[in-house]
């Protein structure tokens, strides 16, 4: 029997709404004699005006601002639950997709996934608070292979090969390619992919790409957008550009929003959320998985 949650892209969208802290402004009513008071400073609106990720056990007309994470479009629920990582033991690295751990407990898995350089490892360790679990390098393209970690006993985080480096031989670029989508299609025990996205360049299509086979595909994703805390110098540009551009192709690309948090392994910006929002994807799975 296969351990699938139910696909995440199909929870009710908010792709017709849209959140902004200016939305219901109002101004003070003019008087013959009474000259008009200036409108009262509006709040800055969100970084970006998206579509909501709603999770199980939300209904859209109970959504408050103050149920989404920072930084995120993401919406917590009655799903979520301790997200602290107490500890965390290497258990394999594998070649093969087939060789993967079968871990007969059925515990669940994380897949961390992206293109080469873009932070994986580094935000792997964050996670974890441990600065050599997953190896980083200034080489792109160093994980070679399928390195599965074991959380709090409980849960796996699963780090993947990077895809999309320009220097790897053509040869090796499919074999990458068969190889991680090997293991996507024969993992009972995945809960959900987390695709990382680097905010300190512009949207690229390979992203997309990656993006769009999940989908089709049935496997649920959550945008882990890294290094939001640099800013491009020579450009000018701030990652929030890179970031409003590359939700503006989500919202033309996706009728229901897939979820989305900012992130930065140097500040720790979004570690915690992240943390938390996987305790309601990870539990969910455990008391629905069909």
């Amino acid at each position: 029997m296969l351990l699938r949650v139910r696909p995440f892209p199909s929870f009710p969208p908010l792709s017709t709404s849209r959140f902004s802290a200016s939305a219901h402004a109002t101004t003070a009513a003019s008087s013959p004699t009474t000259p008009t008071p200036p409108p009262p400073p509006q709040p800055a609106p969100p970084l970006v005006e998206t579509a909501l990720f709603i999770p199980p056990g939300v209904a859209q007309d109970e959504v408050s601002m103050d149920m989404v994470l920072p930084g995120s479009n993401i919406v917590i629920g009655p799903y979520a639950g301790d997200s602290k990582v107490k500890s965390v033991e290497f258990v394999k690295s594998s070649a093969k997709a087939k060789d993967c751990p079968r871990d007969p407990l059925g515990r669940p898995e994380f897949a961390v996934l992206g293109r080469s350089n873009v932070g994986k490892s580094s935000l792997i360790n964050s996670l974890v608070r441990k600065k050599e679990v997953a190896l980083t390098s200034k080489k792109p393209g160093k994980t070679q292979l399928i390195n599965h970690f074991l959380i709090n006993k409980s849960w796996y985080l699963v780090d993947l090969p990077g895809y999309g480096f320009a220097h790897a031989p053509r040869s090796a670029k499919t074999d990458w390619s068969a190889f991680t989508k090997g293991y996507f299609l024969n993992r009972d025990s995945l809960v959900s992919a987390l695709l990382l996205i680097d905010s300190s360049v512009p949207p690229q299509q390979i992203d997309l790409d990656c993006a769009n086979w999940l989908g089709r595909n049935n496997i649920g994703f959550t945008f882990v957008f890294t290094k939001c805390d640099k800013v491009r110098a020579t450009k000018g540009k701030r990652s929030d550009d890179n970031l409003k551009k590359f939700q503006d192709l989500i919202s033309n690309h996706y009728q229901e929003p897939p979820p989305w948090i900012m992130t930065s392994s140097v500040t720790g910006l979004g570690r915690d959320d992240l943390l938390l929002h996987m305790s309601q994807l990870r539990n969910y799975w455990d008391q629905e998985a069909v």
